[in-house]
């Protein structure tokens, strides 16, 4: 009993937007602060869908692409988004693009970069001494949900519906992220960026762990669209960047370093 009254308080909520669920778990901290936080957290979320969303047609990235406005004209992330999402081209040599069938769509980085920027101004609240901050699947974890206990990750199996391909352990670290890339929720909504149309390899899934959200959300749709072959080869050369590959015909492959991250 002594460990459960000493235990961090725990402040959780879900949010639908940008299409998706996003789960809070966020430990330690004065409560009401930190909802107050998690408030502000949450209308910043939907402030990214109102600013990004290629669906909107009133929004600043439909309207950047239509030529209305300048990157200038736009509020600040945008600029900040565009940068982030040039140099994650450049790291992939083209593999990850903004550009979607001729259009200017930076969906790939924003999501990925949403959850973390959220997730550290949530982390930053005084007390708090760890976040989950799950957005549609891909995670970013901050701190510990309490002392001795990592935060852990469930990576879903997508060839059996269900179970579980490997669980994702936060141990001795204090952030990490995890992301997946595949067809099994969404179909091939994935496209080669060289071809414009939908990438077409031998992989059904990759899920990439490593620091940040806001590059291994994008490492995982590269690495994706590469293939088996040349997308492990190309993670193995990413420092800090762990991953595992599977292929459609139910080949698990990983990096060298994932073990050590599994728990």
């Amino acid at each position: 009993m002594a460990d459960s009254a000493q235990a961090p308080a725990a402040v959780r909520h879900a949010e639908e937007t940008m299409g998706t669920v996003f789960s809070f778990d966020v430990r330690g901290g004065e409560p009401a602060i930190v909802r107050a936080a998690l408030d502000e957290a949450v209308a910043g979320l939907h402030r990214v869908d109102e600013v990004f969303s290629t669906y909107r047609e009133d929004s600043q990235i439909s309207r950047l692409q239509r030529g209305e406005l300048t990157v200038e004209e736009c509020d600040p992330e945008v600029a900040e988004v565009l940068e982030l999402a040039a140099e994650a081209e450049r790291l992939s040599d083209g593999w990850f693009s903004t550009s979607y069938r001729g259009r200017l769509d930076p969906t790939g980085i924003v999501k990925g970069w949403a959850v973390e920027r959220a997730a550290r101004r949530l982390a930053a609240v005084p007390g708090v001494c760890g976040v989950n901050l799950n957005g549609g699947g891909d995670v970013q974890l901050l701190g510990t949900p309490g002392a001795q206990r990592p935060w852990r990750v469930g990576v879903a199996d997508p060839l059996r519906p269900g179970g579980l391909a490997a669980v994702i352990s936060a141990a001795g670290v204090e952030e990490l992220s995890v992301a997946t890339s595949g067809t099994a929720e969404r179909g091939d909504h994935i496209v080669d960026p060289r071809t414009g149309r939908s990438a077409v390899t031998d992989l059904v899934a990759v899920t990439v762990v490593g620091p940040r959200l806001t590059w291994v959300d994008c490492w995982a749709t590269a690495a994706f669209a590469m293939g088996s072959r040349e997308g492990l080869a190309w993670l193995e050369s990413l420092p800090g960047v762990e991953a595992l590959l599977i292929t459609a015909g139910d080949e698990v492959r990983c990096t060298g370093g994932l073990a050590a991250r599994l728990g």
